[in-house]
């Protein structure tokens, strides 16, 4: 027994120290190019003809840039690693990490060198709480170990793919990734390149993204509470509650998705604010992705026998997403 826990123990330092080591290549080689960038030339004297071309490309194309070091990083860098280790469990947590490295890869980056300070100080320090709020869940929801198992979901895809799951897992998890986490960043970029002065529009998002944090905070707290009740009641050999019907899950169905929403929708209206409206079509990407991850969870939920009627009378009654007041079942025997 004393054997299988320090096994688990080493497993969870490992996953721990491979999640803190795998970003270095991509800021090594960004505060390389911060530190021997020539702004004036965008040429190094020091360095060779290659490495000035470099970094003059690097200053010229943020928004490539940081498309390079994802793809390299994150696409190529995780897919092997969890091709070794048969698990493709580290993208879920760096979900909460890598949209706090791009704005402030944005906000220091030289090429972006007008822009609103304090418009930019606010939407970093609203991502922070963000990420906070998102990692502390997962880790929570985890028992504070890395590693231990991956999304449900990719699972299953690896039982669809079988033996050609070694590649489709590239495609199928990885550069979804890329297009939902940098089109979900695009604003960032847009605060960070455009000098407008704070309005009433700025205000408005701070609200609508700080009503987004603070609702898929309670909603996962709420949710974390039922797990551990539902637990508590196994444990006891008693029988559990099959759905989740209080707080806020009383009006949504999925009311940490809706929260979720409404903080990329808020980063939007910063971004439409300076004029760049098209930068909706990252959230809007990540919208449509998860009506489809709903409707996987929804069908999850009556694969299990003692869920199915009630969570069957739960879906006739209660708003999917956005919170709103029970519905009225015309026929009450149904």
């Amino acid at each position: 027994m004393g054997s299988v826990k320090n096994g688990s123990v080493t497993s969870n330092m490992k996953n721990a120290m491979i999640a803190f080591l795998v970003p270095l290549p991509s800021i090594f080689f960004y505060l390389s190019f911060l530190n021997h960038y020539d702004s004036s030339s965008g040429v190094d004297p020091k360095f060779p003809t290659f490495w000035s071309t470099l970094w003059t490309w690097c200053y010229n194309h943020p928004m490539l840039l940081v498309n390079v070091l994802f793809f390299f990083n994150v696409n190529v860098l995780f897919w092997l690693i969890g091709l070794i280790q048969s698990s493709h469990w580290m993208i879920d947590p760096y979900w909460t990490v890598i949209p706090v490295m791009v704005v402030n890869y944005y906000s220091t980056h030289p090429l972006n060198n007008e822009y609103n300070w304090w418009r930019s100080k606010i939407v970093i320090l609203m991502t922070l709480v963000w990420s906070i709020r998102l990692m502390h869940n997962y880790l929570r929801r985890e028992k504070w170990e890395f590693g231990v198992r991956e999304d449900w979901r990719f699972t299953n895809l690896s039982n669809q793919y079988g033996r050609h799951w070694c590649w489709a897992s590239f495609f199928a998890i990885y550069l979804p990734q890329q297009v939902l986490l940098i089109g979900l960043s695009l604003p960032f970029y847009v605060i960070h390149s455009v000098n407008h002065p704070l309005n009433m529009w700025d205000l408005i998002a701070m609200i609508i993204c700080a009503c987004g944090i603070s609702i898929a905070f309670i909603a996962d707290n709420q949710l974390y509470n039922f797990v551990n009740i539902n637990n508590k009641l196994k444990g006891l050999g008693e029988p559990m509650i099959p759905i989740l019907e209080s707080g806020l899950w009383y009006y949504s169905r999925h009311p940490n998705y809706f929260g979720e929403q409404l903080w990329w929708w808020g980063l939007v209206i910063f971004a439409w604010n300076l004029g760049h409206g098209w930068t909706l079509i990252g959230a809007l990407a990540n919208t449509m992705c998860l009506a489809y991850v709903t409707k996987l969870v929804e069908e999850h939920m009556l694969e299990q026998d003692n869920r199915v009627e009630a969570f069957t009378l739960y879906q006739k009654t209660t708003s999917i997403c956005v919170p709103w007041f029970k519905f009225s079942l015309k026929n009450k025997n149904v």
